[in-house]
């Protein structure tokens, strides 16, 4: 049940239609994993937490580092050298008492990818770098646990939920990691600052949608080019291997 105090915090949400009581408790009993809480993984964790997400896990092995500040929303000019998972925790812990933060201060491997991602409903990939991101796509289709995927670079920003429902996972769309020589990073690229902030909140939608039941983009990639304001979607049907853009 909700408590009184949930029921004012969550009284603008609660006031949606396709939401309510009922919905705020599926909210209240689901349980999220954010992997990475750099640029991506701020906002999502944020909102999730305002959301009212009973239960979100926050894996993270590094730590504050003054280069993250521009976009990573969390920390302040005093976290610099903490660790990221512990100060995110914190911060979420002061913003809704309400939600259970569970802190994974390690690195994900193929060892222990499978014992974490199994405690949650829902995974969400913050990471930045194309072999964490294969090890948590595989452990989720082994597990058969829905993944909201984002990736920043510059002004672009890709955002897809797989393995949901039967769904396509990453190796669909991807079937080999790239070459990391043959991939651009934000160290060497750069990153506008707000580019992950609405990335991330997109995901964090996703997130909602699915504990909700609603329904969402699935089979398909969103594309977004924030210097130009344009987005697509790149739609994926695996059986005949066809993809069309909507414009």
């Amino acid at each position: 049940m909700l408590t009184i105090e949930e029921i004012n915090r969550y009284s603008r949400q609660l006031f949606q239609s396709d939401i309510g009581p009922e919905g705020q408790l599926k909210i209240k009993t689901a349980k999220v994993l954010v992997i990475g809480a750099g640029g991506l993984g701020c906002p999502v964790l944020q909102y999730l937490a305002g959301a009212g997400v009973g239960s979100i896990g926050i894996l993270d092995f590094d730590q504050v580092e003054i280069h993250n500040l521009h976009r990573q929303v969390l920390y302040t000019t005093n976290d610099i050298g903490k660790k990221k998972a512990v100060v995110a925790a914190e911060r979420l812990r002061a913003q809704n008492p309400h939600c259970e933060l569970l802190v994974f201060d390690k690195l994900l491997c193929e060892e222990n990818a499978r014992a974490i991602i199994s405690q949650f409903d829902i995974v969400v990939d913050g990471t930045d770098n194309f072999r964490t991101r294969y090890i948590v796509n595989d452990a989720c289709v082994l597990l058969g646990k829905p993944l909201v995927y984002g990736s920043v670079l510059n002004f672009e920003a890709q955002v897809a939920v797989f393995n949901y429902q039967g769904g396509k996972n990453l190796r669909d769309l991807y079937p080999e990691p790239p070459k990391p020589e043959d991939v651009p990073s934000c160290s060497d690229n750069g990153v506008l600052g707000i580019v992950p902030g609405m990335a991330g909140t997109l995901m964090c939608s996703l997130v909602l949608k699915i504990i909700l039941a609603h329904e969402i983009l699935n089979n398909a990639l969103l594309l977004i080019d924030f210097h130009r304001f344009k987005f697509q979607v790149l739609r994926f049907f695996k059986d005949s291997q066809q993809a069309a853009i909507d414009k």
